[in-house]
């Protein structure tokens, strides 16, 4: 199997809610879909991805993925790439210029598992094909009403296990929407909160602290604090017995080995680069660490999830991307389940190329209604900025 083209389809829509944190906000989907094709007629997919500005237009994607990207795929056998070490020294060392790298990885790693006609998970060496899933709103800047539909629909399903956002700058919001959640969802719940690095070191272990002492156990704090303090999170993981700090999301593949090396986490948070992922996951069995896996688009990082041991966790948030493809990853009664299919399983859908190319950039105001989310009942009110309740 060797590559022989591609095909870039610029998406943008609007989301069904606005999504974010204490830090970030995002109203639309900006995203391009990579089709790899192969000589076989095999066609590889992964998503590139801008969360908060929109991609350039199809045009100049065409223009830099040609230029940047496409020499080393010409002509190339998947298998031959997919392990590929690169020697990162001086100029080397860069990004490209599209945020095309966790989809180059999904992509290659799509057509590598179907040269051998197996799902991916199997082909990554998984021997289970279902890993505990958690509800995650992204729901900083719902209003409490439609905190309280979101994880009430969540909990009526299946969930829980709970991830909601935390980091406001008046932290009498943080507990109010604790308590809220515990008000909305089952007694034995399982909790966990992210702050999105909002919090320096003693503040988060005095916030922590607070929290605990208002009835509520957390699974983990999320990301309680930079992401380059590791002297501070190293005094988070030997400070709250009964509390996992989980880090490593904002760190790259490199970042997240030092992280580990320090000691600096309990949990690592890894997400979607096929390649990256499991090399870190090998040597957080090495070191001994839990492996959480983060929001991947589509749930791709399914496969991943069962096929590293140390994963007991995998994020779903209830983005509305299922209409992208044929057949969506199932998630039901609290697990997500990787399907049985050859590479991950999921293919662009025609409807979606016709409904949802846009090769030019369009403004929010101009995008129309979001599609339908069959996974999520319609929330009660309409979306506001957060505020004290």
């Amino acid at each position: 199997m060797r590559i022989k083209d591609y095909r870039i389809t610029r998406l943008q829509f609007r989301r069904d809610r606005v999504i974010g944190d204490s830090q970030v906000r995002a109203e639309d989907v900006n995203i391009a879909a990579l089709e790899l094709i192969a000589d076989t007629g095999a066609v590889g997919l992964g998503f590139i991805q801008s969360l908060f500005t929109p991609l350039p237009a199809q045009a100049e994607l065409e223009r830099v993925f040609e230029a940047e990207v496409w020499p080393a795929l010409d002509g190339a056998a998947p298998m031959g790439l997919i392990h590929r070490v690169s020697r990162p020294r001086g100029g080397n060392q860069r990004a490209l210029g599209l945020p095309a790298y966790e989809a180059l990885q999904v992509a290659l790693w799509d057509l590598a598992a179907k040269q051998v006609d197996l799902p991916l998970h199997k082909f990554l060496g998984g021997t289970r094909d279902r890993v505990k899933a958690y509800a995650s709103g992204l729901d900083f800047h719902l209003s409490d009403e439609q905190f309280v539909a979101l994880f009430g629909h969540a909990d009526a399903i299946g969930y829980d296990t709970f991830k909601i956002k935390v980091g406001h700058s008046d932290f009498e919001w943080d507990l109010h929407r604790l308590d809220l959640l515990r008000r909305t969802v089952r007694a034995d719940a399982k909790v966990m909160v992210d702050a999105n690095e909002a919090w320096g070191a003693k503040e988060a272990l005095n916030k922590i602290e607070a929290i605990e002492r208002t009835g509520v156990d957390l699974v983990w704090v999320e990301d309680p604090i930079l992401r380059s303090d590791f002297a501070g999170l190293k005094m988070l993981c030997a400070s709250t017995p009964r509390t996992m700090i989980n880090s490593g999301e904002y760190l790259d593949a490199s970042g997240k080995r030092a992280l580990m090396i320090a000691g600096a986490t309990d949990i690592v948070n890894v997400h979607g680069q096929v390649t990256d992922v499991m090399r870190i996951g090998w040597l957080a069995a090495d070191l001994g660490i839990p492996v959480s896996l983060g929001n991947t688009f589509l749930e791709m990082g399914v496969h991943a999830a069962v096929a590293l041991p140390e994963v007991e966790w995998f994020e779903y948030s209830f983005q509305n991307f299922d209409h992208l493809v044929e057949q969506p990853i199932e998630i039901r009664d609290g697990y997500a389940y990787a399907p049985d299919r050859p590479g991950h399983g999921l293919v662009l859908s025609e409807e979606a190329r016709r409904n949802w190319a846009r090769p030019e950039v369009v403004p929010v105001a101009q995008l129309g209604e979001a599609p339908a989310n069959p996974r999520l009942a319609p929330l009660s009110q309409p979306i506001r900025t957060v505020g004290i309740a």
